[in-house]
Order: structure tokens, then C-alpha cells, then sequence
């Protein structure tokens, strides 16, 4: 089976996602955690302020306004990210080599299994709301189904931004090919 070339959108995005101009915000392990739990809060935050500004009419405005100011660090740092995964989720296959074929494959399996336990922790939370006769599980299905489907879409890249290595650099290449 033989892989359609790439097109000028591939192209671009393939440049785009390999541009190293961003690397100081992920060249460590140390750093890429902190631009994904960076990326984790600004998610939580945004998807608070919206919970909160959403349902009532009559709310004042400053959530939503405070939702756009976040928007701007959130797609910083998920920039961040595809920067250091190079793209892994945001090409396409035929963008892709095995290696990083076969990594992206390991990256949504372990963000599935994430994302089950999650999905099995929210089904379990809403029966023992309902078994314990609190308030009605339809007060928290909503909110709790898009707070679910936020995390099953971002989880992929959480996942992929913990996974990532070091790259190497020109020492190391040059240790490496002494070793050999």
C-alpha cells in the first residue's frame, strides 16, 4: 500500500509543527510538565467560569470575560505541547513516520484508558448521588458530561506532552556516535 504524498496543507503544518523557535518552553522533562499542568488549569478554570456564567440568566459578565483572557495562555500552551510532541496528534498519517506512527498509537491508547476510568468515575459518582437521595443527578449530568468530554478530547494531549523525550542534543549525538 503506498502512502498519498503529502499536500501543501501537510506541508505547512509539518514545517509549523517542527518550527523550534518555542523549544525554551519545552526542553526539559521538568518544563513540558509545567506547560501541561499549565494547560490542565487554564482547561479547569475556563471550563468553571463557564459552568458558573452559563446557567442563569442575569450572571455578570466578568466570567465570560475572564473565559477570552485565559484563551489566549490556553492555546500558548497548546501550542507548547504540539510543539513538543512535533505534531504527533495534530498531523495526518501520511504526515507521519512508523516511529512516530507507532507513538501517536500509544499516546491515544494510554489517553483511552485514562479517559475510561474517568468516564467510570463520573457514571459511579451520579448513581451514588442518586442511591443517597441528594440532589438530582440531572442538576449534575450536564455539566459533568461536557467536564468529560473536555478531558476525553484534551487527554490525547496531556498524555502525549507527559510521554515526550528529551531531545537530543549535538553532545549527545556526538557521545552517542562515539559509543557505537
Amino acid at each position: 500500500m503506498t502512502t498519498p504524498p503529502l499536500t501543501r496543507y501537510d506541508r505547512s503544518m509539518l514545517r509549523l509543527m517542527n518550527d523550534r523557535r518555542a523549544m525554551p518552553l519545552y526542553a526539559t522533562a521538568a518544563r513540558r510538565r509545567s506547560v501541561v499542568a499549565a494547560h490542565l488549569a487554564l482547561t479547569a478554570a475556563i471550563g468553571a467560569l463557564m459552568a458558573y456564567a452559563l446557567p442563569a440568566d442575569g450572571k455578570p459578565v466578568w466570567p465570560l470575560v475572564a473565559v477570552v483572557a485565559l484563551l489566549l495562555p490556553w492555546m500558548v500552551a497548546t501550542g507548547a505541547i504540539n510543539g513538543a510532541t512535533r505534531g504527533l496528534l495534530e498531523l495526518r498519517e501520511r504526515a507521519l513516520d512508523e516511529r512516530q506512527s507507532e507513538e501517536r498509537a500509544r499516546v491515544q491508547a494510554r489517553a483511552h484508558r485514562v479517559t475510561t476510568l474517568l468516564l467510570a468515575t463520573a457514571a459511579v459518582a451520579l448513581l451514588i448521588v442518586q442511591l443517597t437521595g441528594g440532589a438530582s443527578p440531572k442538576t449534575y449530568a450536564g455539566p459533568l458530561l461536557l467536564a468529560v468530554l473536555a478531558v476525553h478530547w484534551l487527554m490525547p494531549l496531556w498524555v502525549a506532552g507527559l510521554m515526550v523525550r528529551d531531545e537530543l542534543t549535538e553532545e549527545d549525538e556526538e557521545d552517542g556516535h562515539l559509543a557505537a
